[in-house]
Order: structure tokens, then C-alpha cells, then sequence
């Protein structure tokens, strides 16, 4: 029988996990920090759901509400409950963060994965991170506010029914999936581990929100990635469409570019499928490209920082070139350059968050936000670097390198993302004062870079069956 425990005046909660499929993978996290002086304690007994507050959603009559407003709505003595699936992480940190900021009742539901993944490829954060437990610690110490922590694999669907029914959320924002391209492709165990964690894990959550918290608004982060690069806009989320005299509004075409990109597309399906036949309300947020480090949060103590990956396998562009160009490596640009992608600074990613919280999908409709704020080619990211470099007296060149991706490298790309504007989302639009801003965080911690991490060591065709190591 599985147990419960508390630690006395933080709010740390873990439950044992039965031996799951692929599991082995998050087996090699260093699980030291679950195991403090527990003191057990008994549940209370849970009733079946928790009635989530009544807000119009859409209506052209509506004004949209902020994140602050919808949580005092909910009740002037409760706030508003979300659960952050995967809250260690780069994207779900600050939001965790965010959210607690704005007064929303916060837990964070993680298994510590990501951290054991630095451990396997020999990577690390530029910047230094705290162990989760540290992390809230802090922040309660800082605000007083308490964020709960339940340590655990969302693959281990009782696990995550207890979590739910201790916690009750009224919103859960899912973010704990493996999030790399590169890392999907390395060999055959990763891609079947990203598409196993992904779409179980999904699953998973669909079922507990079914079972447990029937009117939890499910507010699910994708990619824009799912859509691909086609020759024609891209919508948010449906196209319609006349052919041979009759119309209908459809799911836009997926064409996914990795087992990653696919685990997504898998998840986008079986969200919209319990949508229609439970009535489960959800918000499918596909998302761009993310930039930057700090949000207002994570800036308020160096225990509170959150991870900046610059490596080959979870970097992402505009954070991979800032650090090449602070530790003097030329900036890495595959193949042509012309690859055009949706960029948000990570200060957007969290408001985006709240708004799709506090403005929820209806029960039984499956809504999707394309969340961006603006379009850039890698070339265009590079000559914004390089000139941002030179201002500060850097020496910044570019460099050409083999594709090792299967991807278009000229090509149309225009993306609408006009719904989270509509709700009241006030971008973080890149300018030089924050490419200023990122290459300098870059240069205070470039003694941390590990420049054998910069090159990509992941060749999409060259991926096989047989286990292997990245080099290092």
C-alpha cells in the first residue's frame, strides 16, 4: 500500500512509485533529496471534484480577465488552485513562480527527471541551480507563500491520483514532458523514453482530471514545432477548409520534425479526443522558441535562478548564441540559416500561462493559443547577436555548419498568434537593451561553459538503434 508523507513546515509530499516501463532513465536521478526526515501523516478523505470558478470564455462580450482579478474571484479566502506538472523545469519554475506571485495556491508536481538528464550527458546549467527543495524553501522564506511539492512520476498514474486528490486543482498546467528535438534523436531507447514519457504521461493526466477533478481546466503546453514549416499561413490550431463544394473547420495539418516533436502531436490528439467525448476543458499551447533567464521572480535571490541551457541538446537558439558569443565561439548557424521559427521571451511564457488560467477553455472545448510573439530566422538571430555583441566590445562571428536535422533551411513560415493578444497579452518584444541584458548574464557566468557542449553531437539520420553515449 503506498503511504503519504509530509515534512513538517514545508510542504514537501512524495509517494512511492511502482517500477515502470522505461523507467530507468529517471532512475538515475539522485533521489538524496527526497529522502528527508519524513513524518507520515493520514489522508482526508476527498471528495470526487472540486467546482472550478464560472467564467465566460470567448465571448465577443467579455472582458477578458488578469490572472490577479480570476484568483480573487474565485473566492476572497481561497485562491485559485494549479498544479505545476513539471514546476523543476526551465518554463515551469517561473510560471510556478509567477503564479504564486499573483496569488494562486501553487504545487508542483515533478520527478526530478531533467536534473538526472545533465547527469547522463554530462551537461549542466550555465547557471548554478538549488535542489527543488531549496528552491521553495526560499521562496517561502522570501514571500511567505507556500508552494506544495509532490516528487514523483506522472507515468505512475497512482502516484498521480494521489497527488490530485490531495491537492484538487482547479487548473493544471502541464509541462512535465521531455522537451528536446536533439534528445528525442539520440538513439532508439530516447526516442521510445520522449514518446512513452510524453504521451503516457498525458494520458495520465486526462484520466485523473476524469476521475478526480472533473471541471480542472487542463492548460497544456505544445509547439509550434507540431505544424511544421508549410507553404501556406499557419492558423491557430483549425483551418477551414472548401473542397469539392462542401466546408469545414479542421485540425491544421501536423508535420512533425522529430519523435519529440511527434510525442506532441500525439498528445494534441488525445487531449482534443477526451475533450469531445468527457467533456474535459483544455487550452493546447503551442509555443515558440523561448529566450531568457529571469523573470521578476526568479531574480529575487540567486536561490530562486532558474536553469539556462546553451548545450546542443537542450539549448535553444537565441540562449545558445548569446553564450557562444560571450566565451568567443563563433555563432553556430545550421546549414543555410534561413530556418524561420515563433520567439517569446520566458517573461511571456509565464503571462501567457495565467491568462489562458484565468480566461478557461468550456467544459467539453479543446482550445488552441499560438503562443509567439515574434518571427525570426536563424540568420536574423545571429546579425542581431553579432551587432549586440559589438556594443559591447565582443569580436562575434558566424559560422555555417552541416544541418545535422531533417528540416527545411528556406522556406515560407508566417504563424498567426492573435488570441493571447485578444486575452491581454502585453509582449516582451526582443530588443537591444535585452540582447544587452542576456549576452552580459552570459559573460558573468562563462567560466561555467563547457565549450565541448557548444557543437551539436545528435545527427537526425545517423540516429540508430544501439545505445549510445553523446560524446562529451
Amino acid at each position: 500500500m503506498k503511504m503519504a508523507h509530509l515534512i513538517t513546515n514545508c510542504s514537501f509530499q512524495t509517494f512511492s512509485s511502482s517500477p515502470n516501463y522505461c523507467r530507468n532513465i529517471g532512475q538515475l536521478q539522485n533521489s538524496k533529496s527526497s529522502n528527508l526526515s519524513l513524518k507520515s501523516c493520514s489522508r482526508r478523505q476527498k471528495k470526487s471534484y472540486v467546482t472550478c470558478a464560472s467564467a465566460a470564455v470567448q465571448g465577443q462580450t467579455q472582458t477578458p480577465l488578469t490572472g490577479s482579478q480570476q484568483a480573487y474571484e474565485h473566492s476572497s479566502s481561497k485562491p485559485k488552485k494549479v498544479m505545476v506538472i513539471g514546476g523543476d523545469g526551465y518554463c515551469g519554475w517561473a510560471t510556478a513562480l509567477h503564479l504564486s506571485n499573483k496569488g494562486y495556491e501553487v504545487a508542483i508536481v515533478d520527478n526530478l527527471v531533467r536534473r538526472a538528464f545533465d547527469n547522463q550527458l554530462g551537461l549542466d546549467s550555465l547557471t548554478p541551480i538549488t535542489s527543488i527543495q531549496n528552491r521553495v524553501r526560499r521562496w517561502k522564506s522570501l514571500t511567505a507563500k507556500t508552494i506544495q511539492l509532490f516528487i514523483g512520476d506522472i507515468c505512475d498514474f497512482e502516484f498521480l491520483s494521489e497527488a490530485f486528490k490531495s491537492f484538487e486543482p482547479d487548473a493544471a498546467v502541464h509541462f512535465g514532458e521531455q522537451r528536446s528535438a536533439p534528445y528525442s534523436m539520440i538513439d532508439r531507447s530516447r526516442a521510445v523514453y520522449t514518446q512513452h514519457n510524453n504521451v503516457i504521461g498525458t494520458l495520465n493526466v486526462l484520466f485523473a482530471i476524469k476521475e478526480y477533478s472533473e471541471e480542472c481546466h487542463l492548460v497544456k503546453l505544445g509547439t509550434m514545432g507540431e505544424y511544421g514549416t508549410p507553404n501556406i499561413d499557419i492558423e491557430e490550431g483549425f483551418i477551414t477548409i472548401t473542397h469539392n463544394g462542401r466546408t469545414d473547420t479542421l485540425p491544421y495539418p501536423k508535420q512533425a520534425s522529430s519523435f519529440y516533436h511527434l510525442s506532441k502531436v500525439h498528445d494534441s490528439h488525445n487531449i482534443a479526443f477526451t475533450c469531445k467525448a468527457w467533456g474535459i476543458r483544455a487550452t493546447d499551447l503551442n509555443q515558440g522558441v523561448v529566450y531568457g533567464v529571469r523573470t521578476d521572480e526568479t531574480a529575487m535571490h540567486e536561490e530562486l535562478s532558474n536553469r539556462f541551457d546553451y548545450d546542443g541538446v537542450f539549448g535553444t537558439a537565441l540562449n545558445r548564441f548569446c553564450v557562444q558569443a560571450a566565451v568567443g565561439h563563433p555563432l553556430t548557424v545550421y546549414g543555410k540559416g534561413g530556418q524561420t521559427r515563433g520567439y517569446l521571451d520566458i517573461r511571456d511564457t509565464v503571462q501567457c500561462v495565467e491568462l489562458a488560467i484565468a480566461n478557461p477553455a468550456k467544459p467539453g472545448e479543446f482550445r488552441v493559443f499560438n503562443q509567439f510573439t515574434e518571427q525570426f530566422s536563424v540568420n536574423e538571430l545571429a546579425k542581431l547577436v553579432t551587432a549586440a555583441g559589438a556594443k559591447l566590445g565582443l569580436e562575434v562571428e558566424t559560422k555555417s555548419i552541416p544541418n545535422p536535422r531533417v528540416e527545411a533551411e528556406e522556406h515560407y513560415y508566417n504563424a498567426k498568434h492573435t488570441k493571447l493578444i485578444e486575452l491581454g497579452l502585453v509582449p516582451h518584444l526582443l530588443s537591444d537593451s535585452l540582447l544587452d541584458s542576456l549576452l552580459n548574464f552570459a559573460i558573468q557566468y562563462k567560466d561555467r561553459v563547457d565549450t565541448a557542449q557548444i557543437m551539436p553531437s545528435v545527427s537526425w539520420k545517423k540516429m540508430g538503434a544501439k545505445p549510445r553515449t553523446v560524446s562529451v
